[in-house]
């Protein structure tokens, strides 16, 4: 369609791809950074151990390496939640 405005990669209508979050619970969070060893573009922690997300809805490209985060977090402090 002319004038028609595509989409970035990953995201669009009818691709069945929503916003991905990221939770973080600050009171289960110790620091152990297995979160940024698995999604060091996604994920920080600085030597004190203080968690900062670089991308708290990060791009659908990442979400492999989210989830793999998500589940070798030793504390359980991180989920993902979908729109």
């Amino acid at each position: 369609m002319p004038g028609a405005l595509s989409a970035p990669l990953g995201v669009g209508v009818g691709l069945g791809v929503g916003v991905v979050r990221i939770v973080v619970d600050r009171d289960l969070c110790q620091g152990h950074a297995a979160c940024e060893g698995e999604a060091p573009e996604v994920f920080a922690v600085s030597k004190k151990g203080e968690l900062t997300l670089l991308q708290p809805e990060p791009p659908e490209t990442e979400r492999a390496v989210v989830e793999l985060a998500v589940k070798y977090c030793p504390t359980h402090a991180l989920s993902i939640e979908e729109d």
